[in-house]
């Protein structure tokens, strides 16, 4: 989950890869996962689909899996995207981030956007804003 990512994970980053055009996309999905590839577009095994990934060269093998930690962008069939008025009509998964804010080594973060339009009544009465 991207609360999960810290900086740290991903100091390494040089570039994102981005396999579909994210203009439109409120929010993607980011996450850490172990891959038996350092370089390429790695497999995907969830429903849905990737839409990005970080490639890494030079990436060295965890001596316990063999495996890489790669960052990877992915969205499911019920998000924002495919499913507009569904579950997340507002609100945004807890791994999801606002994909303009991303950069290679920066874990991005949610925005107004991101999370399905203008901050409620309650949170536009105390000041408070997402930031964009």
């Amino acid at each position: 989950m991207s609360s999960l990512i810290t900086e740290d994970e991903i100091r390494y980053e040089s570039d994102l890869v981005w396999l579909e055009d994210i203009t439109d996309l409120d929010y993607v999905r980011q996450s850490l996962d172990r891959l038996p590839t350092r370089r390429g577009k790695p497999a995907y095994h969830r429903d849905g689909r990737m839409v990005g990934c970080h490639p890494r060269p030079q990436a060295k093998a965890s001596r316990a899996s063999g495996t890489f930690r790669r960052r990877v962008f992915w969205l499911l069939p019920h998000d924002r995207d495919a499913q507009p008025e569904g579950l997340y009509e507002t609100g945004a998964p807890a791994e999801a981030v606002d994909p303009r804010t991303l950069e290679a080594g920066a874990k991005g973060y949610k925005t107004e956007r991101s999370e399905g339009g203008p901050p409620p009544t309650a949170m536009r009465e105390l000041g408070i804003s997402l930031s964009l």
